[in-house]
């Protein structure tokens, strides 16, 4: 049985009565979300569920509406991918919010004050999960020392870049057998000696230094990365076989 969406071992005993409550829609729980996000930064526990709830009562309240708490809330779920979480957030926030704020149209809406520094940091957070789903790990690093709005936009969250890199080495060992040293350095943000306790003490993996020329980092077996072979049998029924036979056979030269 998979674990349930609503789900948070370390979700407190208040936030779950709110969230099992009409209190969930009662605007003047906003500011109680918002504590329970930056509690979420401090302490590394992820709660995309009660998230949720805070944009939904934005969505409903958009004078409530706070820059910091939902770049927090999407910073966090970074931290997850490869989960659906940062797109399913990104569905809650506003039109506006989502569009690039270069080609926004004078004819339309205009955006409520501080909506544009919002967006623009939705668009650098969003970039970060696209190269995320690409599997451009060494990209995602790249563009997150590229600017210092970046800096900014991790800074409320404890050990960010540290949580990234583990999640980073998950993928990369549920997908890999072996990586070079310097592909595995990229992707990891790692080099020398604290590439190499990350590899062996963090993760579990070995360095292979046999080649000479290039070490290679070798993952262990595991259930996701272990090759298998399949077998595709095709049941043909003898009548089957004769009926297309004979058709061959009735064809016109």
């Amino acid at each position: 049985m998979g674990i349930a969406f609503d789900y948070a071992p370390d979700r407190p005993e208040h936030i779950e009565a709110i969230l099992n409550g009409l209190d969930r829609y009662n605007p003047e729980t906003t500011t109680i979300f918002q504590d329970y996000v930056t509690q979420q930064c401090e302490d590394r526990t992820y709660d995309c569920y009660a998230n949720l709830a805070l944009l939904k009562l934005y969505q409903f309240n958009p004078h409530l509406t706070r820059d910091e708490p939902t770049t927090n809330i999407l910073v966090k779920a970074l931290t997850v991918f490869p989960s659906p979480d940062f797109s399913l957030l990104l569905h809650l926030l506003p039109p506006h919010i989502l569009s690039p704020t270069s080609t926004s149209s004078a004819s339309g809406p205009t955006p409520a004050a501080g909506d544009a520094p919002l967006s623009e940091a939705v668009q650098k957070l969003s970039l970060l999960n696209s190269l995320l789903e690409q599997a451009n790990y060494s990209g995602f690093w790249a563009t997150l020392d590229s600017d210092d709005l970046y800096a900014d936009l991790i800074a409320d969250v404890n050990g960010f870049e540290e949580l990234m890199r583990v999640r980073i080495a998950s993928c990369v060992g549920q997908g890999c057998r072996e990586v070079e040293r310097g592909v595995c350095e990229g992707w990891l943000n790692l080099s020398g000696k604290e590439f190499e306790g990350f590899v062996t003490e963090i993760c579990g993996w070995g360095i292979d230094h046999s080649d000479g020329s290039t070490a290679v980092i070798r993952i262990p077996v595991n259930k996701e990365n272990e090759a298998k072979g399949t077998v595709v049998r095709e049941e043909v029924r003898f009548d089957q076989f004769s009926r297309v036979i004979r058709r061959a056979y009735e064809q016109p030269a």
